[in-house]
């Protein structure tokens, strides 16, 4: 039975993540912050579902701004693989909090890479850097490839340019299976509600049912290569299987602008997307990302993986499951009024 670390577990590609190799016989251990209410709701069906073995699924107490901890976990458990898919992921966010995010995102990246050369199971454990877009910020060409030159445009993505090129360094350094997978944006019904494409879907189906007035919005013309997540962690486990640590990019190699998103998520409504959307400049960040699109023909090539849910589909996914909850929370509504 191989044995898997994931960091961020409790997130949204944690918990797909989580689901996936549990399915495949793993033994899985995540990371969680110690906090005063539990922020598992993404992974307790996982103790719940009588088709999973919840034996093999096992929670530890930690933060990546704790080297100590981490190297002590993995003397423990000395696991077969890691996905290192935590960091303060918010790229608005992080203008706010950026020397936060630059020690969660970028150094909790380096403690994590030292503990496997510390403990020393590089030799054994193979390691999945969690790599975003943001990185290319403001793009050099397109569309982006493993080969197109970084220009962040956040504290987020600089962060994610440094462990990036930690990870690069510590398998050219040590021979560590170090594996950066370079992911496009990437949506789902469990994506949180802060970031833009659930933000967009939860207020719909809201406002659908007389839940809510309006939406505000930040910048509506930003392009984004949109996939789907529960997708892109089976690339991620692909990437650790491979004989050889390498970059992929993970990406649809398609555009929409954030207005798209807005007018595919009103129109699946039979709602004028015009009368409820408004603009904010609280949600503008100080620099933008224009536009983002992947090129994953490497990822094809090498893993034999291409996405499946594209654009429209990926929209009426989330659509979809939003507005059962909206419909949970107008009945619970009523009940309380009744």
């Amino acid at each position: 039975m191989k044995k898997a670390l994931i960091t961020g577990i409790t997130g949204q590609d944690g918990s797909y993540l989580a689901e996936l190799l549990l399915e495949k016989g793993y033994e899985v251990h995540g990371i969680i912050r110690r906090s005063s209410t539990f922020n598992t709701d993404r992974i307790d069906h996982l103790y719940k579902d009588p088709h999973v073995n919840g034996t093999k699924l096992f929670l530890h107490y930690g933060d990546l701004a704790d080297g100590v901890m981490l190297m002590k976990l993995l003397y423990q458990l000395q696991p077969d693989e890691i996905y290192h898919l935590g960091a303060q992921s918010h790229v608005r966010v992080s203008f706010d909090v950026p020397e936060y995010t630059g020690d969660v995102t970028g150094l909790g990246t380096l403690r994590l890479l030292e503990a496997i050369r510390e403990v020393g199971i590089g030799g054994k454990c193979r390691f999945y850097q969690a790599s975003s877009s943001e990185m290319f910020g403001l793009v050099q060409e397109v569309p982006q490839t493993e080969q197109t030159p970084f220009y962040p445009r956040s504290p987020y993505g600089c962060a994610k340019v440094y462990a990036y090129w930690l990870t690069v360094n510590y398998r050219e350094s040590y021979g560590i299976h170090a594996t950066n997978g370079i992911l496009f944006n990437h949506e789902s019904p469990r994506r949180g509600e802060t970031f833009v494409t659930r933000k967009i879907t939860r207020a719909a189906t809201r406002i659908k049912l007389g839940l809510q007035d309006k939406l505000y919005l930040g910048n509506l013309d930003a392009k984004r290569d949109w996939g789907y997540a529960k997708e892109y962690v089976e690339a991620m486990w692909l990437m650790l299987q491979q004989d050889e640590g390498d970059d992929y990019v993970m990406a649809t190699n398609e555009t929409n602008s954030v207005k798209d998103f807005v007018k595919e998520t009103f129109a699946l409504l039979d709602l004028d997307w015009e009368k409820y959307v408004d603009y904010d400049k609280r949600y503008e960040r100080p620099t933008e990302v224009d536009l983002l699109i992947g090129d994953p023909a490497k990822a094809k090539r090498q893993l034999d993986w291409e996405p499946k849910v594209l654009f429209k589909d990926l929209v009426k996914i989330m659509v979809d499951a939003d507005l059962v909850l909206a419909k949970q929370e107008l009945a619970y509504k009523q009940a309380i009024e009744a």
